[in-house]
């Protein structure tokens, strides 16, 4: 028996007033389907197309593998041209995923294939980033450092996405000083015996489809599984809770730089110590939950 899930709520089209009023202003999550119909991209966002256009270009690839003190902060594992990386993900399985790449830059064709959405967000008009996974590959349990807003569409193929309001963090294993889970968790499939504190909280999930838009309110917490090879593409809107804004802040401008300095400093011991932490404080919690 795995975490309890309940599916996102889905619309078909929805207007701005409602959007807003429903979900941006309760911070709940809900599946748009046909947001991009009227997209160039609908049509033409295929991982063929994309190896036309941004073949040549060189991209970072990112795989499962466990955080090192020797990685620096978002520091990618390897690198290939991206028609190279297209045809990996068409014939076989493979863990490499793209991750928080701005092709658009690299490619300014791109941008003109899809539509700003007017839909009640001040959306951050930096160019969009777009993340590539194989299949079955996985994204680890994390939230974004910057607790924006986020419009979350995906392209060719499907991919399953697990949600956590912020209200489950003290249960989630959060690691000190970053924005994931313990690694080793199977949010899959998790074992409750190793991971007690995980019975405390219910999820949310939805399979995206190519065109499909999710809305994810700021500081939840997800986990991305690529059931087939896809590509996905996030617009970012800041946060507009005042307390959520200085958590951003206090993320990009001291957590992030003090956790680098840590793993220079201490090595793999400061991974290690994180880790630990991770389970002690959450199990803290739990018990002291339990014994009241």
């Amino acid at each position: 028996m795995g975490i309890f899930l309940e599916e996102i709520e889905r619309v078909k089209t929805i207007s701005k007033e409602d959007f807003y009023n429903k979900y941006v202003k309760k911070q709940k999550p809900v599946v748009i389907e046909q947001l991009t119909v009227d997209w160039p991209a609908y049509e033409k966002w295929r991982l063929n197309y994309i190896k036309e256009v941004a073949g040549e270009k060189i991209v970072p690839l990112y795989d499962d593998r466990p955080v090192s003190h020797e990685d620096g902060f978002n520091e990618a594992h390897a690198k290939m041209k991206m028609s190279d990386y297209i045809d990996l993900l068409q014939s076989k399985p493979t863990n490499y995923r793209i991750f928080l790449y701005n092709l658009m830059k690299e490619v300014p064709s791109l941008a003109r294939d899809f539509k700003w959405p007017d839909i009640g967000l001040r959306l951050v008009k930096q160019l969009p980033m777009l993340f590539f996974g194989g299949e079955n590959s996985k994204v680890f349990m994390h939230f974004d450092i910057d607790y924006s807003n986020i419009l979350h569409f995906h392209f060719h193929g499907e991919k399953r996405c697990m949600l956590f309001t912020p209200n489950a963090t003290p249960y989630m294993y959060k690691v000190p000083y970053s924005l994931i889970a313990r690694e080793d968790i199977d949010f899959d499939n998790p074992d409750f015996e190793q991971w007690p504190a995980l019975k405390q909280v219910k999820g949310l999930v939805c399979n995206l489809k190519h065109g499909e838009m999710l809305y994810m309110p700021e500081g939840y917490w997800h986990y991305m599984k690529y059931v087939t090879p896809g590509f996905s593409m996030s617009l970012r809107a800041f946060p507009r809770k005042p307390l959520n804004l200085l958590k951003a802040i206090y993320n990009v401008f001291f957590m992030r730089h003090y956790d680098n300095f840590m793993r220079k400093r201490k090595g793999q011991a400061w991974i290690d110590y994180k880790n630990e932490q991770a389970i002690l404080r959450t199990n803290k919690k739990l018990n002291k939950e339990v014994s009241i």
